[in-house]
């Protein structure tokens, strides 16, 4: 070889010829070993992420609560590279697929906290989806479904409250109109969200639920209370009016009272009838009637008396003291 040739020119001797072999001996070993270590670890480094890839691709298939994936070989052949290229496809597509579904269930439980708080009444919600924790452990249709059965229960529940409210507000409407009360003061005093001029979401609470049904209540207990005084005012203009012969004409001035006398409080619905102004014309023309009256009683008591005193002055009998007289001009005047 060409050592050979140039050791024999120069005449190196047996011993150093050796010592170079060697170290050159030496040197290609050292070469191969760092071949072969590098080769090792490429080796382990493959092996590790197919495991990891096997692995992750296994946990997502049970996630996501699949068996397999459409279009994978069940057992991988090949070099490890081979069996990498091929298991790489199906992990990115398992990994969206993954993405999705977390997205379905972040919508799905977003919807869920947002019903939720609505049903309980807080005014403020921070519907972010960053607040949302996804249990990626458990993304199967299953539970998806879990989820959607319980947001369409909330969704029903939100729709019965929203009906129920909008039935009470109809009722304070009603109840308002009759009784001549402003219903927009009264519903806002329940809660500024269930005054349509507010523009913000009606509160739909158990709270606020048992507050209308309390203030229907309490309108429906002072339309019988305002009924029941116009029966008992309807009742003495009648009997005022019959005892004085008072003519149709004058009468029908109050003929809105007196129709009220057969209804009861659910017969009653016409805007303004139960109003406290009506009340106060009532009451005030029962007052003037009542004097009215005692004035013509009076005059008629006069009368009888001056018609007795002639009687008893031509039969030459004692005329009443005039201290009865004055106990009967009382009795009038107090309408007994």
């Amino acid at each position: 070889m060409l050592a050979q040739l140039i050791w024999d020119e120069v005449g190196e001797d047996k011993f150093e010829r050796e010592k170079v072999l060697l170290d050159l001996e030496q040197e290609c070993l050292e070469v191969y070993r760092r071949k072969v270590d590098r080769a090792n670890i490429s080796r382990a480094r493959l092996h590790q992420e197919l495991a990891e890839s096997e692995a992750e691709f296994t946990h997502l298939l049970l996630s996501l609560g699949e068996r397999s994936l459409p279009g994978r070989p069940e057992k991988m052949s090949g070099t490890l590279k081979v069996q990498l290229d091929s298991i790489t496809p199906a992990l990115r597509e398992m990994r969206l697929r993954k993405e999705e579904r977390v997205n379905q269930f972040r919508a799905v439980q977003a919807q869920i906290q947002k019903i939720s708080a609505e049903i309980a009444g807080l005014s403020e919600y921070d519907d972010s989806s960053k607040t949302i924790v996804v249990n990626e452990n458990d993304l199967s249709l299953k539970k998806l479904e879990e989820y959607q059965t319980e947001l369409q229960r909330l969704h029903n529940e939100k729709n019965d409250r929203l009906q129920r409210v909008e039935k009470y507000i109809g009722k304070v409407h009603n109840l308002s109109a009759i009784l001549g009360m402003e219903s927009s003061m009264i519903i806002t005093k329940v809660h500024p969200s269930l005054n349509e001029l507010y523009g913000i979401s009606k509160n739909i609470s158990d709270n606020i639920l048992a507050k209308l049904n309390s203030t229907v209540e309490s309108l429906e207990e002072e339309k019988q209370k305002r009924l029941e005084k116009l029966h008992h005012l309807g009742k003495a203009l009648t009997n005022l009016w019959n005892l004085m012969d008072t003519p149709y004409g004058d009468r029908r001035r109050f003929s809105h009272v007196t129709s009220l006398l057969s209804s009861s409080s659910t017969e009653v619905s016409k805007s303004g009838s139960l109003t406290n102004n009506i009340i106060e014309q009532a009451e005030a023309e029962v007052k003037r009637l009542d004097q009215l009256k005692a004035s013509k009683m009076k005059e008629l008591f006069l009368k009888k008396q001056n018609e007795l005193e002639g009687i008893c002055n031509n039969s030459h009998m004692e005329i009443p003291s005039q201290l009865e007289m004055e106990k009967i001009i009382n009795l009038i005047n107090s309408g007994g």
